[in-house]
């Protein structure tokens, strides 16, 4: 079996317990916040996280993954011996992380001729676990001794499918972020209004609004039973805010098997990255448009 590597980036949001087992490696995504820098997941744990911008005075920004830090890694991977390098992207309109990998690697392919190490790049077109599951997957699937053609077809057919919805407490970073406009946030603050989100195909939009956070569950609930395709596994990411001071993570898991008639796959952590533009009062639901898995 070709000697292979599979790598993502750290918005995938895979548990850390998931990365040992399947020996997934990492990029960082680099979290600025209050002059300070912090690679995530290697300086602080999404606990961490949450803590520091609950008391931040400013606002966080991430920057992006450099082709810089792809080309040492493909140097690493190469010297290694590596022969079949796959790496999962954030989606690639989120952020230029996608295309300075894909950069980095035609500038290594033409700049080391005699590597016998192929790079594949799969663009997620989603965020956190909606292609963390499928990292997952892909390693298990080359583990087993795959053909990496094949696996690319199943993280491009599967990716294609993937569907979020979410919702936040607080509108103040989600705000800043860009998520939703500024006019739509200054309405749900006036009024008490909590948006419904859909990140689909690489892209946001508002598709609800509820009055007030009682609502807020349910709706995210029926959105899934009204979108979700029949047995589809789904998954809840929360933030600490929405496992602690709201109690939205195990409240979540409860109408959502009421409603699919199954539990959730997974309960899992926001990371920092996706935390840095949800704030840390934000719930999500990650899905299979269509079939199950």
């Amino acid at each position: 079996m070709k000697k292979y590597v599979v790598l993502t980036d750290s918005t995938c949001d895979i548990p850390e317990e998931l990365v040992q087992k399947h020996g997934i490696d990492i990029l960082s995504f680099t979290v600025i916040l209050d002059g300070k820098e912090y690679d995530e997941r290697r300086d602080l744990n999404p606990d961490q996280f949450y803590k520091l911008l609950d008391e931040a005075e400013g606002m966080p920004t991430t920057a992006q993954i450099t082709s810089i830090t792809f080309t040492e890694a493909f140097e690493k991977y190469d010297a290694a011996g590596v022969e079949e390098l796959l790496y999962v992207s954030i989606n690639s309109t989120g952020s230029s992380t996608h295309d300075n990998a894909v950069f980095a690697a035609q500038q290594y392919a033409e700049e080391h001729p005699d590597s016998k190490m192929k790079i594949y790049i799969v663009d997620s077109h989603t965020y956190s676990m909606g292609y963390g599951r499928f990292v997952i997957r892909a390693a298990e699937k080359l583990a087993a001794g795959a053909e990496m053609a094949d696996v690319i077809d199943y993280l491009n057919e599967r990716l294609s499918r993937v569907e979020i919805v979410l919702s936040v407490h607080s509108l103040k970073i989600i705000k800043r972020s860009g998520r939703i406009s500024a006019a739509a946030a200054f309405a749900g603050e006036l009024l008490g209004l909590r948006p419904i989100i859909t990140l689909i195909g690489g892209k946001t939009e508002v598709v609800q609004k509820v009055r007030g956070d009682a609502k807020m569950l349910p709706a995210l609930a029926s959105y899934l039973k009204a979108h979700a395709g029949d047995r589809s596994p789904y998954m809840i990411g929360a933030t600490k805010g929405a496992f602690d001071r709201h109690g939205d993570a195990r409240q979540l898991a409860k109408l959502c098997e009421k409603e699919m008639g199954y539990p959730p796959e997974s309960i899992f952590r926001l990371g920092a990255a996706v935390t840095s533009n949800t704030g840390t009062d934000a719930i999500a639901l990650v899905y299979l448009k269509e079939g199950a898995e």
